[in-house]
């Protein structure tokens, strides 16, 4: 047999032509374009998600941003701050913003009624003598304070505002610091010495409107107060009814009955209020 000749090609490729090299290069290439697309199109889709994703987190993160005329200014919203307790409770502030001849003539009022009050005692104003005494007419008297009983309370508020302050944010034991019974026995104290201080003029206010003492705001925030305290050294109790009957026997006429008539001194009128507060001990 002749050495030259071909043997027939068997299996799957029988028949089929060798890949020439241009053949071979030409799907070698596709191949890897096709392949570069693929990671081009991936690189591409996952580039935006997490430029998305970084956008997403840059917004949730970034604060607010508003504008002042012209120029950007950052905004975040603010922490609400603690409310200071002292803007919680009712208070007897100062007079409200008025114009400059309106102020001066409230003065000139109070003043005169003050000067009645020290040289013939509270019983002796009546709001004509006030007007008359202030050169300010009678009716812009009774339109600025209404009658005599709120007159003689508007003369209590320098007072009242400095002992607010002493038993709202003043220094311990009046003032906070100091455990709750202690600062009640303290402003019990305080409040002997200035109810007998200021009998006479309490006294008359009462008078002039027996009720007023308990919508007034000195009345009020002293109630709030003595009820916070209550309610600490006595968690179970009704502590807005205790600090009602805790406040009753500072009204301005049993104090004044005490100390008058009674001749009582200041210190033995703060033993008496222990004495009572002690009769039933706490179980």
């Amino acid at each position: 047999m002749n050495s030259s000749t071909r043997k027939p090609q068997t299996g799957p490729d029988a028949g089929t032509e060798p890949d020439t090299e241009a053949d071979a290069g030409t799907r070698t290439q596709a191949a890897a374009e096709a392949d570069a697309d693929t990671r081009t199109k991936a690189a591409t889709d996952a580039g935006a998600d997490t430029q998305t994703q970084a956008a997403t987190d840059a917004d949730a993160n970034t604060p607010a941003v508003t504008r002042t005329g012209d120029r950007p200014v950052d905004a975040p919203a603010p922490t609400p701050a603690p409310t200071p307790l002292l803007s919680l409770l009712p208070t007897v502030g100062g007079p409200a913003p008025e114009r400059a001849d309106a102020a001066r003539n409230r003065r000139k009022i109070l003043d005169a009624a003050a000067r009645i009050v020290a040289e013939d005692g509270p019983e002796a104003v009546t709001m004509n003598q006030v007007a008359h005494a202030s050169g300010i007419g009678v009716g812009t008297v009774y339109r600025r304070f209404g009658d005599i009983s709120q007159l003689l309370w508007a003369l209590l508020d320098d007072r009242e505002r400095q002992f607010q302050e002493a038993y709202l944010s003043g220094p311990p034991p009046l003032g906070p610091g100091a455990p709750a019974a202690e600062r009640l026995d303290a402003f019990l104290d305080a409040l002997v010495d200035r109810v007998v201080e200021q009998r006479e003029i309490l006294l008359a206010a009462q008078t002039a409107a027996p009720t007023a003492r308990y919508t007034s705001g000195a009345y009020l925030a002293m109630h709030t107060h003595v009820t916070l305290l209550i309610s600490h050294t006595r968690p179970t109790a009704n502590a807005p009814l205790l600090a009602h009957l805790l406040l009753a026997p500072f009204s301005p006429s049993l104090m004044h009955h005490l100390s008058q008539e009674q001749q009582l001194s200041a210190e033995e009128l703060k033993a008496g209020i222990r004495q009572l507060l002690s009769l039933r001990p706490t179980e």
